[in-house]
């Protein structure tokens, strides 16, 4: 089975040796991100996110279907991903490795399972038509933290997606397209992010976004999915020996600050991406068609 190489034992004493004196190898701080670029697709729903090397993109889609049967008033929210040779060859086509499986765990639990998304608000027709919302996260090029970097474009790609608009008269739905009404923003309750912690020599140092070769010196990393407001999703440990109560509240700490900085990207660039669109785009267009029918 093919996987990205180890680093060698001269490499991994360098690495650890030099996080012992308080430095890492690119310079940064210890709790100090890469730089963190996103940037919108021209269709609604696409994010493409970036920090550093890594680099993951989000497609979200909607289309009306027949809700559960044992959940008649809420819509249908699924995260599907997608780790391919493209990122590393350390991934398979069609064969789930075990970052892909901790990955998606991840997403669906930060996100889908936290009500980020209020389903309720999908709802057409009770029992009977829903819109049924569907996330593609694609990993591009990986070089450590895709779990940070996936739920980012993730929550960047919901706030950023538009779903249909319609018009129920009975048992009759009419779904407009774009150019006919001007779609909804999804309703989010909440916007969490993953911040991974990685920790070293038992827990003693501890540092965020770790690159790559510093995921594969770590003894372990410890996930903490929390939003602005300092509401915490979950917690996840993988790896490592035991780290101590304390350790897990100065991570959770961190991880606010951490969340709080990625929720002012998120948000400062979704402000970007509605100006230029309100410049005299299909928005605007829009816009005074509506309010030629409404006059």
């Amino acid at each position: 089975m093919p996987r990205e190489a180890d680093p060698s034992n001269n490499e991994r004493e360098f690495v650890l040796s030099a996080l012992r004196e308080n430095v890492r190898l690119d310079g940064r701080a210890f709790d100090q991100f890469r730089e963190v670029e996103l940037a919108f697709g021209e269709e609604y729903g696409v994010a493409d996110v970036r920090i550093g090397k890594t680099r993951v993109m989000v497609k979200v889609a909607a289309e009306v279907v027949t809700p559960y049967s044992d959940r008649k008033f809420d819509g249908i929210f699924t995260i599907s991903t997608e780790l391919s040779p493209i990122a590393s060859p350390a991934f398979e086509v069609g064969r789930q490795d075990q970052t892909e499986i901790l990955l998606s765990r991840l997403l669906e639990k930060t996100i889908r399972r936290s009500g980020a998304l209020d389903t309720e608000s999908l709802c057409i027709i009770a029992g009977q038509k829903c819109f049924h919302i569907r996330a593609d996260v694609h990993v591009l090029d990986y070089d450590g933290n895709i779990a940070d970097s996936s739920c980012t474009a993730l929550v960047a790609a919901l706030m950023h997606f538009r779903r249909p608009d319609v018009e129920v008269h009975g048992e009759d739905v009419t779904v407009f397209g774009l150019r006919e009404r001007e779609p909804i923003k999804l309703q989010m309750q909440h916007q969490p992010f993953c911040i991974t912690t990685s920790y070293f020599d038992g827990g003693e140092i501890m540092l965020h976004d770790a690159s790559l070769l510093e995921e594969q010196c770590r003894e372990g990393q410890v996930i903490i999915s929390i939003n602005r407001f300092g509401e915490v999703c979950q917690i996840s440990k993988y790896g490592g020996p035991p780290i101590d109560g304390l350790s897990v509240l100065t991570c959770t700490n961190m991880a606010l600050e951490k969340a709080k900085m990625l929720d002012n990207v998120v948000k400062m660039k979704l402000e970007e991406d509605e100006n230029k669109r309100d410049k005299g785009g299909l928005m605007a267009e829009l816009r005074a068609d509506n309010e030629r029918e409404q006059g």
